[in-house]
């Protein structure tokens, strides 16, 4: 071993992500009081988007959700097991379509109402902040828009003797999706 293992440290944004995972938390218990199993905060907005667009392939879903292609299929995976939708193969046979079962029909007011009711609470709580954190998001966009994560990892991975090789070997974070997946 050459060095002390890093994780044992707490990230500094380790108090955040905890954090999200208790209001996720807090969220799902919104609908188990209700008597309502199977619904997981990450299904939501899929869930309410279908129920305005109809059918969709995952692909169109993820993008207009602003998600990608692989978490949304777990995500459709993972709606599916809970019967929240169907899938059926799409015009290309390397295509899903997913649809709305009629047990996610039948929420979508519900989903609504707590999207609504999550929106204002989350508005309440940030103008209680002394700094407001949606206010601190478009800071740090503006930060890593002059000088990206990556830039400034490459930068610090280039001066402990890790520098990037000749030719990339990974995928291009810039680069368009192969057409069909």
């Amino acid at each position: 071993m050459t060095s002390m293992d890093p994780t044992t440290i707490p990230g500094r944004w380790d108090a955040l992500h905890a954090l999200l995972r208790r209001l996720d938390d807090e969220i799902a218990t919104v609908y188990t009081d209700r008597g309502i199993e199977g619904v997981r905060s990450r299904f939501v907005y899929p869930l309410i988007r279908l129920s305005h667009t109809g059918p969709l392939t995952i692909r169109e879903l993820a993008e207009s959700l602003g998600r990608t292609h692989s978490a949304m299929s777990q995500t459709v995976t993972a709606m599916r097991r809970e019967g929240m939708v169907e899938t059926e193969a799409g015009e290309d046979a390397r295509t899903r379509r997913v649809a709305l079962t009629e047990k996610a029909r039948a929420l979508v007011p519900l989903l609504e109402a707590e999207w609504r009711a999550t929106e204002e609470s989350v508005a309440e709580i940030d103008d209680e902040l002394p700094h407001a954190l949606s206010a601190v998001v478009v800071e740090l966009e503006r930060v890593l828009a002059r000088r990206s994560l990556r830039e400034r990892l490459v930068e610090r991975l280039d001066a402990a003797g890790y520098p990037l090789p000749a030719e990339p070997t990974g995928p291009d974070p810039e680069a368009a999706p192969p057409e069909g997946r």
